[in-house]
Order: C-alpha cells, then sequence, then structure tokens
C-alpha cells in the first residue's frame, strides 16, 4: 500500500515579508516559515504549500491580491518558468540591499566572528548582457509549462535548445531570446535548432542515450572574438557525416566565430573536461583583456563570466593584498591564472596552486603572453600541495589569496595556512555560509580588517565577497 498523500493547506491573503536563500521569498505563518518562488517583500498573496515540513514550508504563489510597491516588471519572456534570473521582479536596488545583508547575516551567524562595518557592495556596471559564457542543453523533450499540459498542446517539433529545469534532467526549457549575453547568443542558438530540424538533426535523449545533438557553449570576448563549441553525441559515421555538414553551415553562416570547436561526448553525463576537444576552423581559444592584460581562454578554461565586473572584484583582491614589489605571494585555487597574473608585477614572486593541469598550463601561457616571469604554477589537489614541506621549500608567504570553489577550503588547507602565518589573506569567495565557516577557523590568529561585498550575478541571489584579514600578533 503506498504512502498516504497528505493534505497541504492554502494561506490566502498573506503578506509576503522578507526575501530568502536560493532567490527566494518568504512569509512567517505562526511558528511555519514559508519560502516562495517569485515574490517579492509587500506582496499580499494566496499560497499553495508544495511541501510542509515541521518548522518550514515551500508554497507557490496562487493568486496575487496586492503588487508590491518594490516590485519590478520582469524583462525576460521566461521568467518564472526557466528559474536562472529569479530575482528580475525585484528592483536591482532592492537585490544589492538584499545581498549586503546575506553577507552580513552569514558571517555574524556562521563566523561568529568580529567584523568592521561592512564596504557597500559594487554594483554591476551591467544587469543585462553580461556574461561572457552560456551553454545550452539539447533535448527531444520540450519542457511544457503547467499551462501548456492543462491546454493539452502538442508540438510538432517537441526538440529544444535551452536551460534544464529544477527537477528534470531529460528536459529542456526551450529559449528564444535570453538576455545573459549579447544578441548574438540567440542568434546562433536559434539557428542551431532552426538547421537541425530542417535536416533532421536528432536532438539527444537522456534516458536513451541517443541522439546527434547535445549541448552548445558560446564565449564571448571583449576584444571582439567568439567561441562556440558544439556537443555532439556521434555513434555513427552516419551521425559523423551530419555533425560534420552542421560545422561547414556554421563556419559559412557565422563568420563572426573565431574559434568554431566540436567534442563528441557518448558518456551519461554532459561534461567533457575529460575529453578531446576538435577545432574545426580559427582558433582554439579566445583572449579576453584586463587592463593592459591579456588572458588565453580555451574552451575548458575558467574564466569570471562577468567580464567588467571580474576587473572590479580583481581590484579589489589588489587593494586589499597592499603589495609593495617585495612580497611573495601564494594565489590558492588560481584556476587560468588570473589573479596571479593580475597582482604580479606588484609582488616580489607569485606562486600559484590549482587542482585541475590544464587550468595550470593556461596559467603559465598567461604569463609568458603578458612578460610576465615572476610566477609559478603548481598543478594538484590543495590540501596534497599545500603541506608543510612545500612552504617550507618555496617560502613562508607574505600574502596568501585564496579563492575557492563553493564548498570553501578543507580543513587540512587551513591548517597549512595558519602554519605559513602570511602577514594577510586575502579571501574571496563565491558563498558567504563557507566563507564564514573557514574564517571562523582562521579567527584564532587572523582579524578581520575589511569586508567587501562585489555582485557579479544581477537578478540572481549569488554574491561574490573579499574578506581581508591581518595576523593577530602583527
Amino acid at each position: 500500500m503506498g504512502r498516504k498523500k497528505k493534505n497541504l493547506p492554502v494561506y490566502e491573503a498573506v503578506e509576503i515579508t522578507d526575501v530568502a536563500a536560493e532567490g527566494k521569498a518568504l512569509v512567517r505563518i505562526d511558528d511555519l516559515v514559508v519560502f516562495v518562488p517569485y515574490a517579492v517583500p509587500g506582496d499580499v498573496v494566496d499560497l499553495k504549500v508544495t511541501r510542509k515540513k515541521h518548522s518550514f514550508a515551500e508554497a507557490e504563489v496562487l493568486r496575487f491580491h496586492k503588487l508590491s510597491e518594490k516590485r519590478s516588471e520582469p524583462f525576460c519572456p521566461h521568467f518564472g518558468v526557466c528559474g536562472g534570473c529569479k530575482w528580475q521582479c525585484l528592483p536591482y536596488e532592492e537585490q544589492l540591499r538584499w545581498k549586503q545583508r546575506q553577507v552580513q547575516d552569514n558571517l555574524e551567524r556562521i563566523g561568529k566572528v568580529q567584523l568592521p562595518p561592512l564596504d557597500a557592495i559594487l554594483g554591476s556596471q551591467r544587469t543585462q548582457e553580461y556574461r561572457n559564457k552560456l551553454e545550452f542543453g539539447c533535448s527531444n523533450k520540450r519542457w511544457l509549462t503547467k499551462s501548456e499540459i492543462e491546454s493539452g498542446i502538442q508540438y510538432e517539433h517537441p526538440e529544444a535548445i535551452g536551460f534544464h529545469t529544477t527537477g528534470s534532467f531529460d528536459k529542456i526549457l526551450p529559449i528564444d531570446e535570453c538576455h545573459l549575453m549579447d544578441d548574438v547568443n540567440n542568434r546562433l542558438r536559434n539557428g542551431v535548432r532552426d538547421y537541425a530540424i530542417a535536416h533532421g538533426l536528432s536532438f539527444h535523449d537522456a534516458r536513451e542515450h541517443t541522439g546527434l545533438l547535445r549541448g552548445m557553449m558560446i564565449r564571448l570576448s571583449n576584444t571582439g572574438e567568439l567561441m562556440l563549441l558544439m556537443q555532439f553525441c556521434i555513434l555513427s559515421e552516419e551521425e559523423q557525416a551530419k555533425a560534420d555538414a552542421m560545422l561547414a553551415w556554421l563556419h559559412t553562416e557565422f563568420p563572426e566565430v573565431s574559434s568554431l570547436l566540436w567534442v563528441n561526448n557518448t558518456k551519461f553525463n554532459d561534461t567533457f573536461a575529460d575529453l578531446p576537444v576538435t577545432c574545426h576552423s580559427g582558433t582554439d581559444h579566445i583572449y579576453l583583456q584586463m587592463e593592459d592584460l591579456r588572458f588565453k581562454v580555451g574552451p575548458k578554461s575558467f574564466y569570471q563570466t562577468n567580464t567588467e565586473q571580474a576587473l572590479i572584484l580583481y581590484k579589489v583582491v589588489r587593494a586589499y593584498a597592499k603589495l609593495s614589489g617585495n612580497e611573495l605571494v601564494y594565489d590558492l585555487y588560481t584556476g587560468t591564472g588570473t589573479i596571479a597574473n593580475f597582482v604580479a608585477r606588484q609582488a616580489r614572486k607569485v606562486v600559484g596552486i590549482e587542482y585541475i593541469p590544464e587550468a595550470i598550463e593556461d596559467a603559465k601561457v598567461n604569463s609568458e603572453i603578458n612578460d610576465i616571469h615572476n610566477t609559478l604554477f603548481f598543478a594538484g589537489d590543495m590540501k596534497d600541495i599545500l603541506n608543510r614541506d612545500f612552504i617550507q621549500s618555496h617560502g613562508c608567504p607574505d600574502v596568501i589569496i585564496t579563492d575557492p570553489p563553493r564548498a570553501g577550503m578543507h580543513a587540512d588547507v587551513i591548517d597549512a595556512i595558519l602554519f605559513a602565518a602570511p602577514q594577510r589573506i586575502v579571501y574571496v569567495s563565491c558563498n558567504p555560509a563557507t566563507q564564514a565557516r573557514d574564517l571562523r577557523l582562521l579567527d584564532e590568529a587572523y582579524r578581520i580588517e575589511r569586508v567587501q561585498p562585489v555582485d557579479m550575478f544581477p537578478h540572481t541571489q549569488h554574491v561574490e565577497n573579499v574578506v581581508l584579514l591581518e595576523r593577530r600578533d602583527a
């Protein structure tokens, strides 16, 4: 016998009061905290609970009785379904205010460390078309909205190119218009879709693991270069011929693509970091410019996706590092060496460490093409490389810059930093919650001097944060 389905409540005419994590709003009803997507403080709504636990619930809006004065009109036709820009309904000034509070709350509640007053968050210069990289999936099953399902609509072509939606790995929401990048992303994506349908190319079926067209990645440079990588699942000579024909068409139809690449991915996931990438035409890389530096970016390279705001972020890092030209700097989680090379001319030497070997090779190239000769890069797991022997061999750093992934730093890495005892630490984070946890562990030896939130991702709940720590015994 199956488990009896709960009767979930409906709450009428409640006022949304706050903003919460993951881009959701919230309201407290008696002792229950209810999280609501696509609402803003001040909205008066009827709510239908979709999931309920002891102390919290998740709900969707059934009806708006009153729209908040703080609400803004979403600019994207896919808002509310795509899920990628959940805060479009919130004015940008309000987004910044909530992000600042998110950083403050995390550092106080999780870190429990003494804080100076936070510097005002640095908003993004662009709030639309700010990304230099977009990835789209392909599927033979388009995601249907609730209204489409209820209408019983049948599409002649159920194929789709767009974004995955929450809770469905094998369906894709078709995207006709995306404002995250210059309009070239729309022309390329829609052109590929139309060509594929017209020429009978199969779209990927994630369950059956068949279908030629699997995905596409677009990278746009501030130097005018454009990269397009097509991801295929080629299982026969016939499919290879169709892929070749599409690539030839793309080369002719979109001459602005300076780097046309493809990869054959027959795995059961969409990652291609471990697969060879083939250059069909043009170069196998593009360059992005930052001040007078040029950074080589390949299809597997990491580079901050908001080009203009990355410069703002790195300027904060450089200012916090307080380099005079005599310092030994360790740049942890260096990626392709962007921060390392950005600060190298103000330091005596910079040592960068990164897990991905290909990224380290990019970092070395980026030093070479910028005529920088005082960097040294190592590839490997951070907790294995950054140990006492490494520090004793390469010298105790005067400054450590660390920019870990969302999970934060391993406890062994924090122990190594405490052993190295640099004068100052500049901690860059895309997740203030794990940053707060790490700051608490560093608190025994370091005090927080500056905190600077930086918004890299308008219309989302994500926020970057830079913290300057100084050694307590200094």
